[in-house]
């Protein structure tokens, strides 16, 4: 028999330890009541959602929490463009703005999307920092939940 299970990853591990390093200390100096153990997680959903971003060709919205650490790894212009450039092959840029809900769906299904995406990649998704989506209470393991990926439905 074989082993099927979906392991998802870690997405800090999409960061060196510097990289989380700089980004949790610049997070923290803005906002100093967020705790380190915060801090390394929202870096990880960050990350995730950056890797989602450049995986999708359609419109993505990261939750606001999630938002405050990317313009905190945005003021490390070199190191956020050569990671940016090493892992994606491309710079993956924030473009802050307004998207009619007509056609894209509003905040809320852009941060579903967004959930979606990162899941699909086999990332861990934090539920507090995703606060205003509906995720399931399991272990997102796709074990035929009625939006596995490994159902045809899903």
């Amino acid at each position: 028999m074989t082993d099927t299970t979906a392991y998802l990853v870690d997405p800090r591990e999409l960061l060196s330890p510097d990289d989380r390093e700089r980004i949790i200390t610049t997070v923290r100096a803005q906002h100093p009541g967020i705790t380190e153990d915060r801090a390394n997680t929202g870096v990880g959903q960050m990350a995730a959602f950056l890797a989602a971003c450049a995986s999708s060709d359609r419109p993505l919205s990261p939750s606001p929490e999630v938002d405050d650490y990317w313009p905190a790894w945005l003021m490390h212009t070199e190191a956020y463009m050569a990671w940016c450039t090493d892992r994606f092959g491309a710079m993956v840029h924030h473009k802050p703005g307004y998207l009619d809900p007509e056609e894209h769906g509003g905040g809320k299904v852009l941060r579903r999307r967004a959930v979606d995406t990162i899941t699909e990649l086999g990332f861990l998704v934090d539920p507090g920092f995703w606060p205003e989506i509906d995720l399931a209470e399991c272990s997102q393991c796709h074990a035929n939940c009625s939006d596995s990926p490994l159902t045809p439905e899903g």
